[in-house]
């Protein structure tokens, strides 16, 4: 049986590792064969790409060029990890997907929509998250969490470096991509606690796969 994908969006800062880490959990608990990956990255060749992209070396080609350079790195994080890992039956969850391009370079970097829907149609080959956990979450909160995580010494990535504007209008356009596709988004209110965010998102996840009350990590609630 083929595994499941489930992907998670949303700003800087609005906790999508830490929540991939607590979903794992429970569905390791369940018996299930997890994957945890993140975009951009997951595979040798993609983790290359992400250190030119995070550092900022890929800028000055614009959103049409950051957006190929994500293009390639999700092609091959798909062949390498992603597909090989859905086919044997494996549940992906996954930091980021096809969602980040359209809204970093394609709403933000104002790129035509067809032009994400041509590069989404070649990288992806048909496959879509089963599910999509948006993780909302005001932007003035986000940076600065985003600030504490890096810590005084460590310089901001390319995306964390935008401005307030930038940022607030990310936050909308992931709520309009849920509104778009509410069959396959869950909006999260990512403000609360981490164990308030990991009981909703596990059972969100238990209704929309059919898997049964789950046990919320214990951890997370402390």
């Amino acid at each position: 049986m083929r595994g499941k994908f489930i992907t998670f969006e949303g700003g800087e800062g609005a906790g999508k590792s830490t929540q991939i880490r607590y979903l794992a959990t429970d569905l390791q608990r369940r018996g299930l064969e997890v994957v945890v990956t993140r975009e951009p990255g997951g595979s040798a060749g993609a983790e290359a790409v992400r250190s030119v992209i995070l550092s900022g070396a890929a800028r000055d080609f614009g959103a049409a060029g950051e957006a190929l350079l994500f293009s390639a790195a999700r092609i091959d994080h798909i062949d390498q990890l992603i597909e090989p890992s859905l086919a044997a039956g494996k549940w992906v969850l996954c930091d980021r997907f096809a969602d980040s391009t359209r809204a970093y370079q394609g709403v933000l970097g104002n790129l035509d929509t067809r032009l994400i829907q041509a590069l989404e149609h070649v990288t992806l080959k048909g496959l879509k998250p089963d599910l999509t956990l948006m993780l909302d979450l005001d932007p003035k909160i986000g940076m600065a969490r985003a600030d504490a995580r890096r810590g005084k010494s460590e310089a901001a990535d390319r995306f964390e470096s935008e401005g307030a504007d930038f940022h607030k209008a990310l936050r909308d356009v992931f709520r309009d991509i849920a509104a778009a596709e509410p069959a396959r988004c869950v909006v999260i209110d990512a403000s609360r606690t981490q164990g308030l965010v990991a009981a909703d998102i596990i059972t969100a996840v238990a209704k929309h796969f059919k898997l049964g009350d789950g046990d919320v990590v214990e951890e997370a609630m402390s």
